[in-house]
């Protein structure tokens, strides 16, 4: 090899590397921004006129293998997502979150952990203060502390930020076996019915999803949203007293 071409491999070298350098982050930048869903709220026969329903943003489901308190190194399920109030008043959003896996019956509960949290947030949020971290995603406690902000129409949407986080809290382990679930949103709307039993049914969006793999394999990458979203009434454990009963 001459040195001539040296002196000439050297320069466009670098300008490679630096052109892969800057790609690079961009292409990770889209692959985030395609994996953000938009949720818009859908009408229910079952809705009374003047109901609210917030719109809903999220990426599909994440694995992280963190330590828990109380439960030691455990995998994680979680969800980052984004609330938008566009009903034009301020909204408390008290979320309930269930992830409801069918290949391996189980109901899952989200759970509120600072230091899961904490975690979800550095990845999810590596720019930020880590001493602010925790007041720019929030948990399901503290996102229903204050109300949501009302956006207004040909303005940039007020979000506010959130994560709801799951694990088995069981020795069987059932959770990390399943390749299909689905993950219900309570809260996102006041709409609310009642049967003749007495039996409270709430405006609930349900999201489903797919994951690839097994036990021995756990990739976010593999997790698959299926759509569409829905938005159902589905029953919940609230219930309305008797007439003449407390």
């Amino acid at each position: 090899m001459t040195a001539r071409w040296v002196v000439w491999q050297r320069p466009y070298a670098l300008a490679l590397l630096l052109g892969l350098a800057v790609a690079l982050p961009v292409c990770l930048a889209q692959r985030e921004a395609f994996n953000e869903r938009e949720v818009k709220q859908q009408p229910n026969v079952q809705d009374k006129e003047g109901i609210w329903v917030l719109d809903f943003r999220f990426k599909d489901p994440r694995l992280l293998t963190v330590d828990v308190p109380g439960y030691g190194r455990k995998l994680v399920w979680y969800v980052w997502y984004q609330v938008i109030n566009n009903t034009g008043e301020p909204r408390t959003f008290i979320p309930d979150f269930e992830l409801v896996t069918t290949d391996q019956p189980g109901v899952y509960r989200d759970q509120v952990s600072p230091k899961v949290q904490e975690a979800i947030c550095a990845i999810e949020d590596p720019t930020a203060d880590p001493k602010e971290r925790l007041t720019r995603i929030k948990n399901s406690v503290t996102i229903a502390s204050e109300p949501i902000p009302t956006s207004k129409k040909d303005a940039f949407p007020r979000k506010v930020t959130g994560v709801a986080i799951w694990f088995d809290t069981t020795k069987e382990q059932k959770l990390q076996d399943s390749n299909r679930f689905s993950i219900f949103v309570a809260g996102l709307s006041d709409g609310v019915s009642v049967d003749d039993q007495n039996t409270v049914r709430r405006k609930t969006l349900q999201l489903n999803f797919r994951r690839l793999g097994d036990r021995y394999y756990q990739d976010s990458r593999e997790i698959r949203f299926v759509p569409p979203a829905g938005w159902i009434y589905r029953a919940s454990k609230l219930s309305i007293p008797e007439k003449g009963k407390k």
